[in-house]
């Protein structure tokens, strides 16, 4: 045999891609991305479930006053007080978007476009503080701003971060000052 025998010998076509097998594993990952995703949505629906005891949102009322603060931002959501990460679905509460903040000596009106409005009457405002997070929302050191509400039997933190995070210490003074306003008088 010659050189150019052997060498035309050993020379072997390429692979050919097996497209079936190709085929099937992207539809099998497919597959088990969609099952994710449906266990997901289920696992909300059964936390909603679950916290089905909430009563319906306050609405604001006709006539609110004067404007004290106001601000735009995101809304994050909101948790059982205290606990930062067990997030409160039920009532659209867990619902994040775009938020429009306006204090007044009635309470804190919270507009969300895209989702349910509600408000907080003075009376149920129990504290403003600065923290770094709120369920699935983890910012630097007094990145956002929690209220902590009462509704029904429930105390309920639900966190903001305005557009301008320099109005976040403003509305912690004005709510705490209004709280301890309403608490003192309340005593009496």
């Amino acid at each position: 045999m010659t050189s150019l025998q052997l060498l035309a010998a050993e020379q072997k076509s390429a692979e050919v891609t097996d497209w079936a097998a190709r085929i099937g594993w992207l539809v099998g990952l497919a597959l088990f991305v969609a099952l994710l995703y449906w266990l997901m949505r289920e696992g909300w629906k059964w936390r909603g479930t679950l916290q089905n005891d909430l009563p319906e949102l306050p609405l604001a009322p006709g006539e609110r006053g004067p404007a004290t603060l106001t601000m735009s931002g995101r809304y994050h959501g909101s948790t059982t007080a205290g606990q930062w990460l067990d997030r409160i679905v039920a009532r659209g509460l867990g619902t994040r978007s775009r938020v429009e903040l306006t204090l007044t000596g009635a309470g804190l009106d919270v507009v969300r476009p895209g989702a349910a409005d509600f408000f907080v009457p003075a009376a149920a405002l129990r504290e403003a503080r600065l923290d770094k997070g709120i369920a699935g929302k983890v910012l630097t050191e007094g990145g956002l701003l929690v209220v902590t509400w009462q509704h029904g039997d429930r105390l309920i933190d639900s966190g903001f971060r305005s557009d301008h995070a320099a109005e976040h210490p403003e509305w912690v003074r004005t709510l705490n000052h209004m709280i301890n306003k309403t608490e003192t008088e309340g005593a009496r």
